[in-house]
């Protein structure tokens, strides 16, 4: 039996057999799409050959179907923005207005017909062929083509900013002579050309009519009024500065008067910052004023004087005899200051600044308080003989130390306190000695207080610091109140001749010392007393009288023509020479507290014969001369 097997077809086969059909459909299908579609652009291209396609508008003017040409006439027709066109450029109260075609807006017409006319013509033939379609269904509309030329924007705003931008300027303050000139500030302003471009660039591109505001930047100087401060230094020079020493109607005090010529010389004009706001401040030149100050100063200074006093032995206090002295000296720094304080406020009357210095003892002290209970040492010495102008010397000078106090520990000088001998300050012409002369000169006698105030210095027991003996013995200063000399007294005498010549005392006491004077002209005597407290001191003192004696030479001869003839005048008197030392001892409770020599030297002192012309046998010599006289011995 035959027997026949039979095979299955593969699916596999029948698979790809369906692919091969799929694929070739689908080949067709694009064959077919891609022939109509080229069909299409075909059509379309050869029905707007040279036309901008149908569709396609330039800022809502429709130039489908136009040629490029057409197209950019129509655009140019339709498009007068630059030339119609508003631009209004406001800034300063001031309005500029410009067509934006004068601002540098160019349309480019041939380019945006250009552009229009290749809308669906570049891309593959499917893309050109949707873009006609989109063109033909919606539309497309561009903008046109446009060229702004900053170059002649700029050129524009730099004709604005001619008239807007001005420099910024301080205001200054200068003096012509004592005018002030005030120059006022000025506000800067600077057009921002390159900020307004900005900001004219969107509405011109976007073909819109537009006002806008310039920016313009402002530039504020730090100082821009000065009409104030110049007032200020117009009143400061408007009158003359006075400066015056308050309460004071001594002419020898001021007042001082500075013109205003001369204030405007010393005016500085500063420029200053506080708290970050700048001004301009005056003030006078603080070196000008301290050398007009400056000089001033010793003769403003004033040294404070204690109160003088009498000692009333009955009741035991004190008696006012002139009053304190309030020390006064000028303080040029703290002056200056006022000034330019007081000048700030318009003032032209400036009190100068002092420092006032009290003194130790004051009007109202009690003689208790400065341990003045008793005299402690008196001395008086004789003038027989003295002349009226002598006489006035020696009243007048011990006037000057008359109620004075020491303090405890203080040594006194007399040339500090004699003050001025002049003839204004009551002083006559009397006898000095000048030199090697006696001769006429102011002052004449004041040795009499000196020798008499060293004297009760001496035997009262106080510490001599300074002393000066005479050249010559002075026969005054060995005067006994019955008028006889007293040869002990010598090498007990003082003299005073200011400033370089002084008498100087220290009183070494705890206690003030207080000093009175009494000249009792009728009996030619001069007492000097000191009140303190006793305080158990004695004085033992010896001499070793006049030694070494020398006879003077013989006297000098003059001839003086203003003499009559035969007239002698005698004007210098002879004096022996000699030496003389004193000795004191001071002891309290038997302790010696001081041991003092005072040594003294007296030149022997020729007499000054002075002859009148055509004098016979004059001048004399040889043994007919007379050492002591001028006359002629034998005659």
């Amino acid at each position: 039996m035959n027997t026949s097997i039979g095979y299955p077809v593969p699916q596999r086969d029948v698979s790809i057999k369906l692919i091969h059909k799929a694929a070739a459909a689908l080949l067709g299908g694009f064959v077919i799409f891609l022939f109509l579609t080229l069909t299409a652009v075909f059509t379309l291209q050869i029905a707007y050959m040279g036309k901008i396609n149908p569709g396609v508008s330039v800022s809502g003017v429709d130039i489908g179907g136009l040629t490029r040409a057409e197209a950019s006439d129509l655009i140019m027709a339709r498009l007068t923005y630059p030339q119609e066109g508003l631009i209004a450029l406001e800034g300063e109260g001031q309005v500029w207005t410009y067509a934006p075609i004068d601002l540098g807006l160019i349309l480019d017409y041939g380019g945006t017909a250009e552009a229009a006319y290749k809308l669906g013509r570049q891309g593959w033939p499917w893309q050109r062929l949707a873009e006609r379609i989109t063109l033909m269904r919606s539309g497309v509309e561009i903008s046109p083509i446009m060229i702004l030329d900053e170059r002649i924007t700029r050129a524009r705003l730099d004709e604005i900013a001619s008239q807007i931008n001005v420099p910024m300027k301080e205001a200054a303050l200068r003096l012509e002579g004592a005018q002030v000139i005030a120059e006022p500030g000025q506000v800067g302003r600077i057009l921002d050309a390159e900020t307004t471009l900005a900001k004219l660039r969107q509405p011109m591109t976007n073909l819109v009519d537009t006002s806008q505001e310039l920016v313009i930047q402002e530039f504020h100087p730090a100082i821009l009024d000065v009409s104030s401060q110049a007032d200020t230094a117009s009143k400061i020079l408007s009158q003359p500065l006075t400066l015056q020493v308050s309460d004071s109607e001594n002419e020898k005090l001021g007042p001082w008067e500075i013109s205003p010529e001369t204030l405007a010389g010393m005016l500085i004009i500063e420029r200053t910052s506080q708290d970050g706001v700048d001004s301009y401040q005056f003030h006078l030149d603080e070196n000008t004023l301290y050398n007009f100050l400056y000089p001033l100063t010793p003769s403003l200074k004033q040294t404070p004087q204690n109160a003088r006093f009498i000692f009333n032995d009955e009741t035991r206090e004190l008696e006012l005899v002139r009053a304190a002295t309030i020390g006064r000296e000028l303080m040029v720094e703290e002056t200056i200051q006022q000034i330019n304080e007081k000048i700030q406020n318009g003032e032209h009357s400036v009190n100068l600044v002092f420092d006032f210095i009290n003194p130790e003892v004051t009007d109202n002290a009690k003689a208790a308080d400065l341990g003045i209970t008793e005299v402690v040492s008196q001395q008086s010495s004789f003038f027989y003989g003295s002349d009226e102008s002598r006489i006035q010397n020696i009243q007048t000078a011990a006037a000057q130390f008359h109620g004075i106090l020491i303090a405890p520990g203080e040594t006194f000088s007399m040339v500090d306190n004699i003050g001025d001998i002049s003839l204004d300050s009551g002083y006559a012409e009397a006898w000095i000695i000048y030199g090697d002369r006696t001769i006429k000169g102011v002052g004449g006698g004041v040795c009499q207080v000196s020798t008499t105030l060293f004297r009760t210095v001496f035997f009262g027991g106080y510490p001599v610091v300074e002393r000066w003996p005479h050249s010559y013995r002075v026969y005054y200063y060995e005067l006994t109140q019955s008028g006889a000399v007293n040869e002990d007294l010598a090498g007990l005498d003082a003299t005073v001749y200011a400033p370089v010549v002084d008498f100087k005392f220290t009183n070494d006491t705890p206690y003030w010392l207080l000093m009175e004077t009494y000249v009792d002209a009728p009996a030619r005597r001069i007492t000097w007393k000191f009140y303190s407290t006793d305080d158990g001191r004695e004085v033992d003192w010896s001499t070793t009288g006049l030694t070494n004696t020398e006879k003077p030479p013989y006297p000098e001869y003059e001839k003086n023509p203003d003499l009559k003839e035969g007239q002698i005048k005698q004007v210098d008197w002879a004096v022996d020479g000699a030496t003389v030392t004193v000795f004191r001892t001071v002891t309290r409770n038997g302790e010696v507290i001081y041991d003092d020599t005072f040594h003294t030297v007296y030149t022997p002192w020729s007499a000054v014969c002075q002859y009148g012309p055509g004098t016979d046998d004059y001048p004399p010599t040889g043994d007919k001369r007379d050492r002591y006289s001028c006359k002629i011995k034998g005659n």
